[in-house]
């Protein structure tokens, strides 16, 4: 029997740290925060324990708490005070995100990502403008199933959306609506308005996941009828993703993010050995909700099982993890 070769030489205690592969550390994580123009005090999400939506006028102390923790980089999701079939409160000066970048940038030395989308926004809580034809019926169902979101119209709406948040002070702009051609017409519109400094982390790969059900809770965000597989990605398909993320890249994407993570950890490695831009991976609110819920039947060590997904999530190439574990983990890691 030949024992030359022996790994478990270097997994004793005064070495194991020394040949680690991969290290996380509170820089790589960033904290989504959720604003709501709706209330007046801090609202708990049930399906998301630890998390709650602030109002406007608590938008700076949440943010401290974060940075408090070590996470240095937030991202900000809005509740509006009213929504309308074209989601315009998305851009406006007045909207929920803008009002709170314009705190967060002016009091805090938080680096600030918005997301641009217009599902929180939309009275039909689709990601766009509906092309024509469609409404809800009586049944919930769509007229046409074949019809969905305006792609080009939508567009404008994104444009709109993003030099907004730049102008109120946004670092980065963080368009997730896997609307064709996104990322060139906000590139587009950034760079014409001055704003060629602010990056673009592009939801490049975003899967039509179950994994988002407390989320759409969090950000009143869920479709009223029908759902997203006419513009998220079929969760069978690889080969696509390549593809989306190979576009957004020509389209001048700074940052690419995949989502969901823990269930498409192929996508991120994918993703990390094909592009060199920074590649961020999003630990989705199902993938949080499910291990708080076994934790609480006490079948799973919450903070063991968390650091091990989001060790996993590095692991298989992210650079960044959105993800709603930041504090605690960057707690955990100081």
């Amino acid at each position: 029997m030949d024992l030359t070769h022996r790994p478990r030489r270097l997994r004793e205690d005064r070495v194991r740290e020394l040949v680690s592969e991969t290290s996380l550390e509170p820089a790589d994580l960033i904290a989504p925060v959720f604003i709501d123009a709706t209330t007046a005090e801090r609202q708990p999400i049930e399906s998301m324990p630890g998390h709650e939506r602030v109002p406007i006028e608590d938008s700076v102390a949440r943010v401290e708490e974060v940075l408090e923790t070590g996470v240095e980089a937030v991202m900000l999701f809005g509740i509006p005070e009213s929504k309308d079939a074209k989601g315009t409160r998305a851009w406006a000066e007045d909207g929920v995100v803008q009002e709170a970048t314009r705190r967060i940038t002016a009091e805090t030395d938080a680096y600030v990502i918005t997301d641009v989308c217009l599902c929180e926004y939309t009275e039909h809580g689709h990601c766009g403008t509906l092309e024509p034809g469609i409404r809800e019926t009586e049944t919930g169902s769509r007229e046409d199933p074949s019809l969905t979101v305006d792609n080009d119209a939508t567009l404008e709406s994104l444009r709109k959306t993003a030099i907004s948040h730049a102008v109120a002070g946004a670092d980065m702009v963080a368009p997730s609506s896997m609307t064709d051609g996104m990322v060139g017409a906000i590139r587009d519109e950034l760079d014409g308005e001055g704003f060629d400094d602010v990056p673009i982390m592009s939801y490049a790969a975003k899967y039509e996941s179950a994994f988002y059900g407390p989320f759409r809770d969090a950000a009143d965000g869920a479709p009223a009828f029908g759902d997203r597989r006419h513009y998220q990605m079929d969760p069978a398909n690889a080969r696509e993703a390549m593809r989306e993320v190979r576009l957004d890249v020509k389209q001048g994407a700074d940052v690419l993010l995949v989502k969901p993570a823990l269930p498409y950890l192929d996508i991120v490695a994918d993703v990390r050995r094909e592009f060199e831009q920074p590649v961020a991976a999003y630990n989705v609110s199902g993938e949080y909700a499910m291990l708080h819920a076994a934790a609480e039947k006490g079948w799973l060590n919450l903070e063991e099982t968390a650091r091990e997904s989001l060790l996993s999530i590095k692991r298989a190439g992210a650079d960044l993890i959105l993800t709603y574990f930041a504090e605690d983990i960057a707690e955990q890691l100081r």
